[in-house]
């Protein structure tokens, strides 16, 4: 027999209270007390909604504030996250999150290929379940081809299509394009298509929207408009014609090598680096190169050069000065002078870092 009590809206402190209490739990690595937490909180009332967006949600926000500050590691944010995956799922399963019979129509929920930031869209599948939709959630690694055989298998009204990583929305414009092209709307959603959803519209997106919450309140307005099933985004993006996109993204791993065989040069402190603070320049130089590749696929330098200054700050929270980034960009510019646009990104890149702050202090 169901005893649960009716749902009721938390309070904005009970909401906090319950969230320090989870953020305890997780940080502290102790599943089944985050997921008693949650359980306890559905089984006196609260609004398993309220309970995900503003308890969940918020305190995987916290962890990742936390990551980049290098108050948690890489492995403690894992862990962390692994644990709210499992205090959603332990929701999801709740009776008072199984009242509501599917009744709004039928979307499809999923990460763009290449991302591993996974909760943010189960997340929003769930609230979506709790809104009355049913909800096909196929997770992350989910390359364009399967996403659109599902698509045709089940006559979804709309994608629900998230991404946090920047360097994914080329392929989300490819997965936005096909989903379009058998006639499926896409909804994006993520820190990837920017705090104002400038790129989802760039790229062709039917909707957008900001957060998990905002985007069920887009949906329940009424269904997007079905694109013909002829659509085609030709020409959407003319910059692309003079082929630096291509070409800098293909020649990623030389271009790495090239900068990282000169670097020392330029960088003597380099010379001192142990084997993993090598192994951790050459993935900064990769990571430099595929965000680089992403702004000139979006022709927009400002992306670059935020990813540039937020490398700076984590490099600084982590007690490496980062003046290794000034050498490697103009080794990148050095290896690129025959391309116009990414010269100017990666000038950009430069000037950013030049009245940036956190690039401050004793070099390294």
């Amino acid at each position: 027999m169901n005893t649960h009590h009716p749902t009721r809206l938390l309070h904005g402190e009970h909401a906090r209270e319950l969230a320090d209490e989870l953020w305890t739990a997780v940080t502290t690595g102790h599943e089944y007390a985050a997921t008693d937490i949650v359980l306890r909180a559905l089984d006196q009332g609260a609004d398993p909604e309220t309970v995900l967006l503003d308890v969940i949600a918020k305190v995987q926000a916290t962890v990742g504030e936390e990551w980049a500050a290098n108050r948690l590691s890489v492995a403690q944010e894992h862990a962390a996250t692994a644990i709210n995956e499992r205090a959603v799922a332990a929701l999801a399963l709740h009776p008072s999150a199984r009242t509501t019979t599917p009744h709004q129509g039928r979307i499809t929920v999923v990460c763009v290929d290449g991302e591993w930031h996974a909760l943010p869209a189960r997340l929003l599948a769930e609230v979506l379940k709790l809104r009355g939709w049913q909800v096909d959630y196929l997770g992350t690694q989910v390359p364009a081809p399967h996403l659109i055989s599902h698509l045709t298998l089940t006559d979804a009204d709309a994608v629900a299509l998230s991404s946090s990583i920047a360097t994914r929305l080329p392929t989300a414009h490819a997965a936005i394009t096909a989903c379009q092209a058998v006639g499926v709307p896409v909804l994006v959603g993520g820190a990837a298509f920017g705090p104002d959803g400038r790129y989802a519209h760039l790229l062709g997106a039917d909707a957008w929207a900001p957060d998990a919450r905002t985007a069920a309140d887009r949906l329940a307005k009424g269904p997007l408009p079905r694109p013909r099933v002829d659509h085609r985004q030709v020409d959407d993006l003319p910059h692309l014609a003079d082929q630096e996109y291509t070409m800098v993204a293909r020649s990623r791993d030389s271009l790495v090598r090239a900068v990282f065989t000169d670097l020392e040069d330029a960088f003597p402190a380099m010379r001192a680096y142990d084997d993993r603070q090598r192994e951790h320049t050459a993935e900064d130089l990769a990571h430099i190169v595929d965000f680089l590749a992403t702004a000139l696929y979006l022709d927009d330098e400002a992306l670059f050069s935020q990813f540039i200054t937020w490398t700076a700050q984590i490099l600084r929270a982590r007690g490496v000065a980062p003046h290794s980034l000034p050498p490697a960009l103009r080794l990148f510019a050095h290896e690129l002078k025959d391309f116009p646009r990414a010269a100017r990104a990666l000038q950009r890149g430069l000037d950013a870092l030049a009245t940036d702050h956190s690039t401050a202090g004793t070099p390294a």
